[in-house]
């Protein structure tokens, strides 16, 4: 082989990963802009929940407490390493389970442990309980009908087992644990696909296929702020 065909070869190498990126976010932001539940709309009245971004990961953030759930039956402050703070609200989440619990920071998160999960790996739900969390850009307000918080809460209830001989797992700080939960994650079924699925089964309006957080959040308003 000689050197000028070494060196195409080489492009040719460097470029698959590339043209692989620019594919995946192309078909992320079409996908991401198709919606379901397209007639939706927000209701006047009924129970505010939030949903939460930081950048990567997205979560479903709900009042501990209203009339349609009491989460504390699901999600028991005692599972948590701080219990007695005055929690208003608990936000859940699901992911692959290698990366949750062995990724304290993005800044831990392995080239390996990436690919593992990008091509199949366990879920598993975090929870995080949480004291009146503000509002913002990265936490936005959403509010739905009784009728579709309680099918929001059916769905996310059927995905944690049951409490008894439930196994937990230590969250990355005094305020979250990890659960059991059914699902494998993949490049096409990510947290984020988890958050709009889960959305789009209660009738909210949300992308088709969001693979990143920016394909979910962009169908939620910002809230107006002073």
């Amino acid at each position: 082989m000689n050197s000028k065909s070494a060196l195409r070869i080489g492009l040719w190498l460097l470029a698959i990963p590339v043209v692989a990126t620019i594919l995946f976010l192309l078909s992320a932001w079409i996908g991401s802009s198709i919606p379901r539940n397209s007639g939706w709309e927000e209701p006047a009245s009924g129970v505010e929940i939030m949903v939460g971004d930081n950048g990567i990961h997205t979560e479903i953030v709900m009042p501990l407490i209203s009339p349609v759930k009491d989460w504390r039956e699901t999600f028991p402050a005692s599972d948590i390493d701080a219990p007695y703070r005055a929690y208003t609200h608990v936000a859940v989440s699901w992911g692959e389970r290698e990366v949750f619990l062995n990724t304290p920071t993005w800044g831990d998160l392995a080239i390996s442990s990436a690919l593992r999960a990008a091509v199949g790996g366990d879920g598993l739900i975090h929870a995080s309980h949480y004291v009146r969390p503000a509002p913002g850009p990265s936490n936005r307000p959403l509010r739905l009908s009784e009728e579709q918080y309680a099918k929001l809460v059916a769905i996310i209830e059927a995905q944690i087992p049951p409490y008894e001989g439930r196994e937990t797992y230590p969250g990355y700080g005094t305020y979250d644990v990890f659960y059991d939960a059914p699902g494998t994650y993949h490049l096409g079924n990510t947290c984020n696909q988890w958050t709009s699925n889960t959305l789009a089964a209660a009738g909210v309006k949300i992308g088709r296929w969001t693979p990143l957080p920016g394909g979910v959040m962009k169908w939620i308003e910002e809230p107006v702020t002073d």
